[in-house]
């Protein structure tokens, strides 16, 4: 078979002279960074188009899709979120009701938007021992397709950001009784499906669109995933089309040969790459389990290769209330930079590509650090022992207008001691994970206006927000 990587070596190390762009014409010398452009094309003789697959890209595109055991497989190299745009707009009808989880990322909320849906949201049970935003339950989703009969598509997230999962097996059951498509946004578990260690990916489990970010927890390039297609519900037509519009005209050679590299990979060396990495993994995560105050914590259903840890209800020796953000600062002095921080815990992001040094220096870091601090009760006296107000807990809020009828009101920025009450009209979200706490058109509450003031305190930075320390909200209060 021929591969795109080994295509495009050959043609930079030929004497074929580029009158074509890119502008830096293969030219090595001219540029002093050490990137790649003596593989950096556009689309010419013998390359494929992406838009137009008929030869090359479409061979491989089809052979992902054997690997992945999808039906029909999509090169993404807008990332995750063009697949995730596409396959809700190309789902729904415009105006239509979607059934979305309350945590999808960013993208299904803007797909939502521009398609101008009527969202329902299911939310995630919320665990007050770990702080982790649980699995999605199939009698949920029954219950609110029973009582919405008009939903057109269904989009869940699993694994979620911290690793838990939910039974897509189960979920897809239900949904194709209403004769549905079940969108799963499977981004954190591209590597499902290529070691027992990990669950099986959604597109074996019945999911009609999944959608792969490849280059979260596989060996790729920053940008690329993959969107596949299975079943007789979801509209293929339109998502291509969706696809087409969204993507750039002008997709990467690079990124789609690093799409290319990472499937043949994980078809060619996948017992030598997994297993390598669950052994490391497993004696790591058991390693961690032996830490006396910090706490390696997980769900019933979970993705592995998660590593988070908790110093919920924990203090330095010296009195200091710890929470995620000190904690990531913790380990930074070590020079480890963790994925990302919440309330009271950090996720630790692990791969194929991480080698044993490194799985040695993060539990010598987290043991070092275990050392010095103590596990205790904490009193009222401590400001931020309320850990529920610094969680990601997905808050309830009341739906006044749909997110698109909100974009079009006339607003006022407000300072958020002033917000209870009013309806917003713009996203408020902490990145990562990208998962908006408040959806214009929803009702501000006392609760959701003191978890972002404490989250501010702390040093997250909270993002969507047009002007800093303010929230826009309708005009009049109502």
């Amino acid at each position: 078979m021929e591969y795109l990587y080994e295509k495009l070596t050959a043609y930079g190390n030929s004497d074929y002279y580029a009158f074509h762009m890119p502008g830096h014409k293969r030219n090595m010398e001219l540029m002093r960074a050490r990137l790649p452009y003596n593989i950096d094309i556009t689309e010419i003789d013998g390359f494929d188009d992406l838009h137009h697959a008929e030869g090359l890209l479409k061979e491989l595109q089809e052979n992902a899709a054997r690997v992945f055991h999808a039906e029909e497989t999509h090169y993404l190299v807008n990332g995750s979120t063009v697949g995730l745009l596409s396959a809700v707009m190309g789902c729904t009808e415009r105006g239509g009701r979607i059934l979305m989880a309350r945590n999808c990322h960013k993208s299904v909320y803007n797909a939502v938007y521009i398609n101008e849906l009527r969202p329902v949201y299911i939310y995630p049970e919320f665990s007050e021992e770990t702080d982790l935003n649980g699995e999605i339950h199939v009698d949920q989703v029954k219950k609110l397709l029973e009582e919405y009969e008009d939903v057109q598509a269904v989009v869940i997230v699993s694994p979620t950001y911290e690793g838990v999962v939910s039974d897509i097996e189960a979920i897809a059951e239900i949904v194709h009784e209403y004769k549905i498509p079940l969108i799963v946004d499977e981004a954190h578990g591209a590597h499902f499906g290529f070691h027992s260690y990990f669950p099986q990916n959604a597109n074996i489990q019945g999911a009609d669109v999944v959608i792969h970010s490849l280059h979260k927890t596989l060996p790729s390039l920053t940008q690329t995933a993959l969107l596949h297609i299975n079943g007789r519900y979801a509209d293929r037509e339109r998502i291509r089309n969706y696809l087409h519009m969204l993507q750039s005209s002008s997709p990467s050679y690079i990124l789609m040969a690093s799409i290319d590299e990472c499937v043949r990979a994980m078809d060619e060396r996948r017992e030598e790459i997994m297993d390598t990495y669950v052994e490391r993994l497993q004696h790591t995560r058991e390693r961690l389990k032996q830490l006396k105050n910090i706490k390696l914590i997980e769900a019933e259903h979970y993705d592995w290769s998660k590593i988070v840890l908790s110093v919920k209800n924990l203090k330095n020796t010296d009195g200091e209330v710890l929470n995620g953000k000190r904690f990531q600062e913790m380990l930074r002095s070590y020079h480890l930079e963790m994925e990302m921080a919440s309330g009271s815990y950090v996720i630790a992001m692990t791969g194929p590509g991480d080698t044993q040094e490194g799985m040695d220096r993060l539990v010598q870091a987290v043991m070092e650090i275990d050392k010095n601090i103590l596990c205790e009760e904490l009193s009222g006296n401590d400001e931020d022992h309320t850990i529920k107000n610094i969680s990601y807990e997905m808050i309830p809020l009341e739906q006044a207008y749909s997110s698109f009828e909100a974009g079009r009101m006339e607003g006022e920025s407000v300072k958020w001691n002033e917000a209870s009450g009013r309806i917003s009209l713009e996203y408020v979200y902490l990145y990562p994970p990208g998962i908006p706490m408040i959806v214009p058109g929803e009702r501000i509450t006392s609760t959701i206006v003191q978890k972002m003031v404490k989250y501010k305190e702390m040093g997250f930075s909270i993002e969507g927000l047009s002007q800093e320390n303010c929230l826009l909200v309708a005009g009049n209060p109502e």
